[in-house]
């Protein structure tokens, strides 16, 4: 089952599964963004990483995501194929345009409105998220399944990601079910973080158009509001989250957000498959933006780039302290404030230095950005985002902390892994499903994990790690040649998503 599935193992369906699955499948991703084109987190990196893959599979991949102000359309040569599109929403009609473009070999339409979309933001500006957001994301959920009629693009599956695209299973049960154009076209719904439901007011329903009758507490209505993910989960042929430790998760609370007893009747069509990594961006043998390129064979080059590192963070230059680094978003999701509450003890106690790039909530910005007046030459901060500093300290670094509440999946562990950078995650979501617990009786493992989320759990976690590497070096060698043989591939998570897909047609089939 591909809900079992163990980290860095691939999946041996049955010889008639491989069969089925060999058929090519014309696909649609829905999604709010995307890279290259729009991001603020993991879901932009699965939707612009694993349609390329599936492309390379031999199937039909297209992208659908909203023309928003920040894609400049001469810059990524978009061309009008539709226009005008009318989409019929609160019993009128929105007239909107489709532009199309191209990314890494396969097909992206923008949906162009410019009231919706021609805004600062994906989905707020910068303060507060912006307040037709379900008018917003409704509207672009209907014009996803509308344009595939217009441009006569028969999907056999559309791919919907999280609450902003969670309408789009309920369209075509809905407004679609008896349009014989979609008659055999199957949704499957992934869930990135089920703590972002997309909720609202209930005087918003009206201009969704999905019926009185789907107006009940088992599919959108929630405390008298609307939950636009609950009833993406009703929907849905298939329901995905991106690690099988998170599906498991989610089955209860308080992991479900709510949402576990609504999970849990789905529990047969709800599926984990582990998101992959970008190898092409994220590997130290080829990766441009570090200063010098290593491998397991040759860790030489680490060296270097943990010299880099800290005086590019103004850390005193001692090869022999262990360096500890951090990027991450500032937010409760990410754990740091259990960090914040034993890392003053951490530098009393230990000899070790902190690199940390990330920016959020103002009072751990304040925080973080002040340890390095308080410890110069230990502590490093650079409050914000770039791309090749988060590069620098994969490489550099000797260990990387995540101590998140929950991870879905989480990326940067699975980087720190390729370049060596020995993991000290807590053990939920995909952060157990890919790091492989130190035992420092053998020197097996891939880095270290803890369960309890308390400042004393962090602190002594941390102490472990620091005291492996003056202690027991050759455990230190011993883990990162292992870690940076763990390999998680969006070719492997494409060939899951295949068997997803013909589960989703199959479910498909016997919908009522």
């Amino acid at each position: 089952m591909i809900r079992n599935k163990k980290a860095g193992t691939k999946v041996k369906p049955q010889a008639k599964e491989i069969a089925e699955v060999k058929e090519k499948l014309k696909i649609l991703f829905t999604a709010s963004e995307a890279v290259p084109f729009v991001k603020t987190g993991g879901l932009g990196d699965v939707c612009g990483a694993l349609p390329k893959v599936l492309k390379k599979l031999g199937h039909d991949v297209r992208l659908v995501i909203p023309r928003y102000w920040a894609v400049d359309r001469y810059a990524y040569n978009l061309k009008t194929v539709l226009a005008p599109m009318g989409v019929e929403m609160g019993g009128k009609t929105l007239w909107c345009e489709v532009l199309q473009g191209k990314a890494d070999g396969f097909t992206v339409y923008f949906v162009e409105h410019e009231h919706y979309f021609g805004r600062a933001g994906l989905y707020d500006d910068g303060n507060w998220e912006h307040p037709d957001n379900i008018e917003r994301f409704g509207f672009f959920s209907k014009a996803s399944v509308q344009l595939c009629r217009d441009l006569k693009f028969q999907p056999d599956i559309i791919h919907a990601h999280d609450w902003q695209t969670a309408l789009v299973p309920a369209y075509l049960k809905t407004w679609y079910r008896n349009d014989p154009f979609f008659k055999n076209t199957a949704s499957v719904f992934s869930i990135h973080n089920i703590a972002y439901q997309g909720t609202f007011k209930a005087d918003s329903y009206g201009f969704l158009g999905l019926g009185a009758e789907n107006f009940r507490d088992a599919v959108f209505e929630n405390f008298g509001g609307i939950n636009l993910m609950k009833g993406g989960i009703f929907f849905a042929d298939i329901v995905s989250t991106v690690s099988p430790t998170y599906a498991q998760e989610i089955l209860s609370e308080p992991g479900g957000n709510g949402l576990s007893v609504f999970l849990e009747r789905r529990r047969e069509d709800l599926f984990g498959v582990l998101n992959g990594a970008d190898y092409d961006h994220w590997d130290p043998e080829k990766d441009p933006l570090i200063p010098a390129k290593f491998s397991q064979k040759d860790l030489s080059g680490k060296k270097v780039c943990k010299q880099v590192l800290q005086k590019e963070f103004l850390l005193d230059e001692r090869p022999d302290v262990p360096v500890i680094g951090i990027v991450s978003r500032f937010a409760e999701q990410k754990g740091f404030q259990y960090v914040a509450d034993c890392i003053h003890r951490i530098l009393r106690d230990m000899k070790v230095q902190f690199v940390i790039l990330g920016a959020g909530e103002k009072t751990q910005e304040d925080f973080f950005g002040g340890l390095p007046a308080q410890y110069p030459g230990r502590v490093g901060a650079w409050i914000g985002y770039s791309n090749k500093k988060a590069h620098l300290i994969e490489a550099g670094s000797d260990f990387f902390l995540m101590p998140s509440l929950y991870e879905p999946c989480g990326l940067n562990q699975i980087y720190s892994l390729k370049y060596g950078t020995l993991p000290i995650v807590r053990a939920t979501g995909g952060l157990r499903d890919t790091v492989m617990q130190y035992d420092e009786n053998t020197g097996s493992g891939t880095g270290y994990l803890f369960y309890d989320l308390t400042p004393e759990a962090v602190y002594g976690t941390v102490g472990w790690a620091v005291s492996t590497y003056y202690d027991r070096k050759h455990h230190i060698k011993m883990m990162q040649t292992r870690a940076m043989q763990q390999h998680f591939s969006w070719m492997d998570a494409a060939k899951q998503y295949e068997l997803l897909y013909r589960k989703a047609r199959l479910r498909r089939s016997v919908w009522h």
